[in-house]
């Protein structure tokens, strides 16, 4: 019922996310979400851990990319100040900016894993598009509009999973 809501891995942080983790899993690149993925969605800068992990990934060679939902100017100056590429206005869970990802990325399907905290937009999105999924703890309790929506309806997800006995995470 669930195969394109359930993510293949649930991880607290990006930070659980290593260069081994992924070599072992045969991934390349990252496309990644940005508001309540990597940051909170009202921060407008990496925090130095984050780019500690940036550095960490690119020194690994693995590739980034952020594929956000939000306007091109909230995500280039998250993005720029890094020399991470970006997609703005995503239209997640659609297909064409995991597409243009890969294109980017220059990898294969099977090289790319997603890392979103979304069901409904970045896992439904990348499943579709059958690449590997991380769904990670959002890093605020807070959301925009738009996506206090979502979260409703991932709620009743995760309290059905919650029932079945296959809910990741504790309260």
């Amino acid at each position: 019922m669930y195969n394109f809501l359930l993510p293949d891995e649930f991880v607290r942080s990006v930070f659980e996310i290593t260069p081994e983790k992924l070599n072992e899993l045969g991934i390349k690149g990252i496309i990644t979400d940005l508001d309540n993925t990597l940051v909170e969605w009202d921060r407008a800068d990496a925090t130095d851990e984050l780019v500690q992990w940036f550095e960490m990934m690119r020194e690994s060679g693995i590739k980034i990319i952020i594929a956000s939902n939000n306007n091109e100017a909230r995500v280039r100056q998250f993005a720029e100040p890094h020399g991470i590429p970006f997609i703005f206005r995503a239209k997640k869970p659609l297909g064409a900016a995991y597409y243009a990802a890969l294109v980017q990325l220059r990898l294969r399907r099977h090289e790319v894993a997603m890392l979103g905290d979304q069901l409904l937009t970045d896992v439904m999105g990348a499943k579709r598009q059958k690449l590997y999924t991380f769904l990670v703890r959002p890093v605020a309790d807070s959301d925009g509009l738009v996506t206090k929506f979502n979260r409703f309806v991932e709620r009743r997800v995760y309290n059905d999973l919650r029932r079945k006995g296959k809910y990741p995470w504790e309260d």
